[in-house]
């Protein structure tokens, strides 16, 4: 088998395509996301990452994570988020609107302490002469071998970083969530009734109650006889098309038959 040599140690020459094809596009992706306007396209490319993560999962014999890169993040997490974002829909001008403030400054230290850390952490590792896989590892069985280490020697790892996810859970209903812009229905009713006017309170009738006509252009009468304008489609009452109610009003003598 043929090997290619890469910065420290050697692998087979399928896998070295592999990375080289798949790292440029991925990084390219990783780059755009951070560059492009709209919120849905920044999706794609983020589900476009984790696809190639979880190919180079599968290239490493990792086939559990690889797996889980799919179906969880990329087919599940990933699609849902960019179905709330086409449903939804988010102007790029929203994003610029910080409902918690100073929030901005802390995600940038926050990533050039998370980016400083991993790299002094890539810089610490140990390195072979040969890559060897993960054979050895899975000759139990993959998903086996992850549960035994996963639930014994990393319990409490795991359990830590279960509440983190559960915290980045709520911080993200805080960073979504936005000052109410109209008033409640609650509020809405309770201003009706203070305004006091005859048809605000109970509502305004259609077009043509309490009047000897039903068309669409005559406006509602009140009960105390005046006309409700508000009866009528703001789209007549622009073009002018509104007919005077006073033809169609009852008269005292007419009220005191009925």
């Amino acid at each position: 088998m043929l090997n290619m040599s890469l910065h420290v140690g050697s692998t087979h020459t399928p896998e070295a395509v592999l990375f080289w094809a798949m790292a440029p596009l991925a990084v390219l992706a990783a780059v755009g996301m951070l560059l492009v306007k709209k919120a849905v396209h920044s999706a794609l490319l983020l589900a476009w990452v984790m696809i190639t993560l979880a190919i180079f999962y599968i290239a490493q014999d990792a086939l559990f994570l690889g797996i889980v890169q799919v179906v969880v993040y990329t087919g599940a997490v990933m699609m849902l988020f960019l179905f709330i974002l086409m449903l939804v829909g988010v102007d790029s001008s929203d994003s610029l609107v910080e409902n918690i403030k100073g929030q901005r400054p802390a995600a940038i230290l926050a990533a050039l302490g998370f980016g400083g850390l991993l790299t002094s952490l890539i810089g610490r590792a140990v390195t072979h002469t040969d890559s060897v896989g993960l054979s050895l590892v899975n000759a139990n069985g993959n998903v086996q071998t992850i549960a035994q280490s996963l639930f014994t020697q990393y319990v409490w790892a795991f359990e830590v970083i279960s509440a983190l996810l559960i915290t980045a859970a709520l911080g993200a209903m805080v960073l979504a969530h936005s000052e109410r812009k109209h008033a409640s229905q609650r509020q809405l009713s309770v201003d009706r009734f203070r305004q006091g006017s005859l048809g605000a309170t109970a509502g305004l009738p259609a077009s043509g109650v309490y009047a000897r006509h039903n068309a669409v252009d005559v406006p509602a009468l009140l009960p105390d006889g005046t006309p409700a304008l508000t009866s009528i489609s703001p789209t007549l009452e622009a073009r002018g098309d509104i007919i005077a109610s006073e033809p169609f009003t009852l008269s005292a003598t007419e009220e005191e038959e009925d």
